[in-house]
């Protein structure tokens, strides 16, 4: 297997020192810090990292706006937005621009280590910040909502569900498995896999937490919302 190329890319030394001291045993990842006054591209295109660690407060430029021209530059790199001071608003605007994930600077070098694991694997760990706390989610989702309604572009999705998958991933957005979903519509738990399965095919979602996110965006769905058979 080969090493995960990883840049960190933060305007203080002791933290992009820390994060390379604490990955320095570890065969398959391999560290390079930039810092300001460095030449992040010629950085990044030297080394054409899987995974870029971006400090919302980077060196030189608005953390979003760099991560924004990052991922449009390099789309097929994975970015993590860290924040000394994580908050709705940020994480709001990490998932707008592509973010795979978003964390506290403070996370321990485990939490650290399953997030770039995760994320060199195609997956989405900021789906799982956003459904983790409803009133989050819900506040994403207006503020999707306010951006469709001014007229601003959202994420498009171009195979909709029908109204038993959309019924179906309320109650996954929910924290419903499978079983449990099948108890509540009385109907056998592989037609639910079945269905999910095509959720996922449909909106070209990598999990559940992911289709569930990408229907948020839309306003086809919401959490917690009272369901009738």
């Amino acid at each position: 297997m080969g090493s995960t190329r990883v840049v960190i890319i933060d305007k203080q030394p002791f933290f992009r020192a820390g994060v390379k001291q604490a990955f320095s045993g570890l065969s398959d990842f391999e560290i390079v810090d930039a810092g300001p006054g460095d030449d992040l591209t010629a950085i990044i295109e030297a080394d054409l990292p899987e995974v870029i660690l971006l400090d919302i407060d980077a060196p030189s430029l608005d953390g979003l706006k760099m991560g924004r021209s990052l991922l449009q530059r390099y789309p097929a790199t994975r970015l993590v937005m860290m924040s000394s001071e994580t908050n709705n608003e940020e994480l709001f605007e990490a998932i707008r621009i592509g973010a795979a994930a978003y964390l506290d600077k403070k996370a321990n070098t485990q939490e650290l280590e399953t997030i770039i694991r995760r994320v060199g694997r195609g997956e989405y760990p900021i789906n799982d910040s956003l459904l983790a706390t409803p009133t989050v989610a819900e506040h994403v989702l207006k503020q999707f909502q306010e951006m469709v309604s001014m007229g601003m572009s959202v994420e498009s999705i171009t195979a909709p569900l029908t109204n038993r998958e959309t019924q179906i991933l309320r109650y996954v957005a929910d924290g419903n498995s499978n079983k449990k979903i099948a108890q509540i519509l009385e109907i056998s738990e592989q037609t639910i896999k079945n269905h999910v399965s095509s959720i996922l095919r449909k909106l070209n979602a990598n999990d559940r937490a992911h289709a569930v996110v990408l229907a948020i965006r839309r306003g086809w769905i919401s959490v917690n919302e009272n369901q009738a058979k």
